[in-house]
């Protein structure tokens, strides 16, 4: 059972604290990009991070995604994570409470990770780049079968109907469940991506 959000605010920005998260060093070709990680309240107080399906056109066509993108000149991940949150589903004001490990993709990205809590607050999906935003209560990350792995030792997080995460965001979500969550030290760089979200 999870605490209340002030609680669990607390708790996770305390965890995030103590873990020594790894930061991808610069490399030729590898791109900055950052995403949230971001925990609201539903009307009847039950925590949930924000999950989006990507438009059906441009990169990531149609792929389950945190809100993020790449970062701009001068963006640090936080900032950047924070205004492509804003930018995708309309979610402002929100508290970072800290930062996970970045996780370089087969594309050439390294993704920063940013854990930030924002009360109550109903996301609105940006019509140019999103097709829809999802509700996962935070209790779905701790079920049982969550993660599972395929016969090919594929990362899958099963977070609801019809929603099955892979690799990157399946990864930085388990990451997210195990260290901020569960207060277990879990390193996922070398989790595979599946061929299909490589793009």
């Amino acid at each position: 059972m999870l605490p209340l959000l002030g609680e669990l605010r607390e708790l996770v920005a305390s965890r995030l604290a103590a873990f020594p998260r790894r930061e991808a060093p610069p490399a030729p070709g590898v791109r900055r990009a950052a995403v949230t990680v971001c925990v609201l309240e539903d009307d009847a107080g039950v925590p949930y991070t924000i999950l989006i399906r990507r438009s059906p056109h441009g990169r990531n066509a149609g792929q389950w995604a945190l809100p993020g993108g790449r970062l701009e000149d001068g963006e640090g991940p936080a900032e950047a994570a924070l205004r492509e949150l804003a930018e995708e589903t309309a979610v402002r004001g929100v508290e970072v409470a800290g930062l996970l490990d970045d996780y370089v993709t087969d594309s050439g990205f390294a993704i920063t990770p940013v854990v930030a809590f924002g009360g109550r607050q109903r996301p609105v999906a940006d019509a140019r780049e999103v097709a829809s935003v999802h509700a996962v209560p935070l209790e779905r990350f701790l079920a049982p079968g969550v993660p599972r792995w395929t016969a090919a030792g594929l990362l899958q997080m099963p977070l609801g109907p019809s929603i099955v995460v892979h690799a990157p965001t399946g990864a930085i979500l388990w990451q997210f469940a195990e260290v901020a969550l569960r207060g277990r030290d879990l390193r996922v760089f070398d989790v595979a991506q599946p061929e299909w979200t490589r793009t």
